[in-house]
C-alpha cells in the first residue's frame, strides 16, 4: 500500500533555492568565522573579556559592551565578531527569495489564494526584519 507522493513544481522550486541559499550561508558562516578565529580582524569584543559578558542580562551586556540593539551591527562589519553576523542574516532572509521563487509558479498555476498568501508572506517577513516594527527585546 505504498502510495508515491511527488512534490509539486513550487515546492521542487522553494526547496532547490533553500538548498542553495542554505549551502550559500554556511559557506559564509565558515568564511567569516574562519576570519574571526585567525585574528584578521579585531573585534569589538576581546575575546578574553567575552566570560565577564556571559552572566550579563542581554539589555546590561548590550550597554557594558557598547552594542546598539537592531541592524547597528552593519556599522560593525570591520570587526571580527560582527563579521559573523553577515552569514546569520543571510540564512535568516533566505526565506524571502524562496517565496518570491514561488509566487510566479502559483499564479501561473491559477492558484490565486496561494499565491497571495505568499505575497502577504513576502511582506510580513520583510516588515519584520526592517526593524520598522518594534517588539519584545528589541
Amino acid at each position: 500500500m505504498d502510495k508515491k507522493v511527488m512534490a509539486t513544481e513550487e515546492q521542487l522550486a522553494y526547496a532547490k533555492l533553500l538548498d542553495s541559499g542554505m549551502k550559500t550561508g554556511l559557506l559564509i558562516l565558515i568564511v567569516t568565522f574562519a576570519v574571526y578565529m585567525s585574528a584578521v580582524l579585531t573585534p569589538h569584543v576581546p575575546v578574553e573579556e567575552l566570560p565577564n559578558y556571559w552572566k550579563m542580562p542581554v539589555h546590561k551586556y548590550l550597554a557594558a559592551a557598547d552594542i546598539h540593539p537592531g541592524w547597528a551591527w552593519l556599522g560593525m562589519l570591520g570587526k571580527g565578531d560582527f563579521l559573523n553576523f553577515i552569514g546569520i542574516a543571510f540564512l535568516a532572509g533566505v526565506t524571502i527569495p524562496c517565496y518570491i521563487r514561488i509566487i510566479p509558479i502559483l499564479f501561473a498555476k491559477k492558484d490565486t489564494t496561494y499565491g497571495i498568501i505568499a505575497i502577504i508572506e513576502v511582506l510580513v517577513l520583510a516588515l519584520a526584519a526592517s526593524g520598522i516594527l518594534k517588539a519584545g527585546g528589541h
